[in-house]
């Protein structure tokens, strides 16, 4: 699933295309839509909300959308090709200059603009709300610290705690805390976790290389996360990769034994 920050960019780029102009043309090849038309509304922007995006027209109303594992949204002239099959296809907001196509979109939905928060009002604070506050990081320290003895892996997935931490960030923040994602959030700087995790997501969000080690560069942007050939970018030491969640929140876990302290599950 993509992190935050992949979200963030998306976002921007769709509404640095698509704002202040007129639809010319939509298609919903989704069910539940089918039979919209948004042509003649004006595009006002797009908002990003952990990982879920709101495309805003006037009239009040906004298309809400999940990229989930897969989906993305893509920026082509009226006359250009594709990168996808069509039948990947679920939306098209097509204006004058420019169409913004929607491939292997999930959750997607028509709503009043004022009910968004109908959709995204559980979750807990967005790492990249530009409003960011004091208040802001009170409220997620205390939702990650209100059970003491859950593991800090799923912990950090949990959107209702903060939004935007995805498998990636979850690696990462583990290991630059030096504690395995097995470890209870007891045994963790509540504090420090979560000003680490705002400062991963807002150190990519407007670039579309993720690193955590400051290095761009390929196969060295990364401490642990997918490093089973290269080994630990810290110690050279070979990684161990666990399976940690259940059910759909399964999500393979990769952690160095030498420089992470803490449980782990049997290899």
């Amino acid at each position: 699933m993509p992190e935050g920050d992949t979200v963030f960019l998306a976002g921007k780029k769709l509404d640095r295309a698509l704002a202040g102009r007129t639809l010319v043309r939509t298609d919903f090849r989704h069910p539940a839509l089918a039979t919209a038309d948004l042509a003649g509304r004006e595009v006002l922007g797009v908002r990003t909300v952990g990982k879920h995006l709101f495309t805003r027209f006037s009239g009040e109303l906004s298309l809400h959308s999940h990229l989930k594992m897969d989906g993305s949204w893509e920026l082509y002239r009226p006359d250009g090709r594709w990168r996808h099959p069509a039948h990947h296809v679920r939306v098209i907001l097509a204006a004058e200059e420019v169409q913004a196509v929607g491939f292997r979109l999930h959750d997607l939905e028509l709503l009043p603009t004022g009910e968004e928060s109908r959709l995204v009002g559980h979750l807990g604070p967005d790492l990249l709300d530009p409003q960011w506050t004091d208040e802001h990081t009170g409220r997620a320290v205390a939702a990650l610290t209100a059970q003491p003895d859950r593991e800090l892996g799923p912990a950090l997935l949990d959107q209702r705690i903060m939004a935007g931490v995805g498998n990636l960030y979850k690696c990462e923040i583990c290991f630059l805390l030096g504690v395995t994602p097995w470890v209870p959030v007891s045994e963790v700087d509540a504090h420090k976790t979560v000003g680490l995790a705002r400062k991963l997501l807002l150190a990519n969000a407007w670039r579309h290389e993720q690193s955590t080690t400051g290095d761009t560069t390929r196969g060295r942007r990364n401490w642990v996360y997918e490093r089973s050939r290269q080994g630990c970018f810290r110690c050279g030491g070979r990684l161990r990769v666990g399976t940690q969640g259940h059910d759909v929140q399964r999500r393979p876990t990769w952690y160095c034994p030498r420089c992470q302290r803490g449980p782990a599950p049997a290899t």
